[in-house]
């Protein structure tokens, strides 16, 4: 199982595991104690609330694509914003513009800590 070595390797590598369809190796790339959006307006935490929430992200079919707009990092924290699509044949399932928050691990690893999927899109309304 690969670990992001830095922030800016984040976004390729939980594409990465999300094409792996293993419900583990997505979830070895959160920090279970922050917070995911997997639909807008329904943010989750905890370890089987993420659970829940990827298998139903890995339930759509096809291929996901995670494109890094950007990524700043200071100390042990880095703000990232994302445009992402799962495609299958061809055809786009779903799209958005996400927003995470990622920390470096003790051992270097860098994990996801807040995950708001749709959280640039310009369409939501709080």
């Amino acid at each position: 199982m690969k670990s992001a070595k830095t922030p800016e390797e984040v976004h390729a590598t939980l594409a990465n595991a999300f094409n792996t369809g293993d419900v583990n190796t997505v979830l070895s790339m959160y920090d279970v104690t922050g917070i995911i959006v997997p639909e807008p307006g329904k943010p989750v935490s905890g370890k089987e609330n993420f659970e829940e929430a990827i298998k139903g992200i890995l339930s759509i079919k096809g291929k996901m694509d995670i494109k890094t707009v950007y990524c700043i990092q200071t100390g042990d924290m880095a703000l990232g914003r994302s445009e992402w699509s799962i495609t299958d044949n061809g055809e786009v399932k779903i799209s958005a513009k996400g927003i995470e928050v990622m920390k470096q691990q003790a051992d270097g690893s860098w994990k996801v800590l807040f995950d708001h999927a749709f959280g640039a899109e310009t369409n939501l309304v709080a």
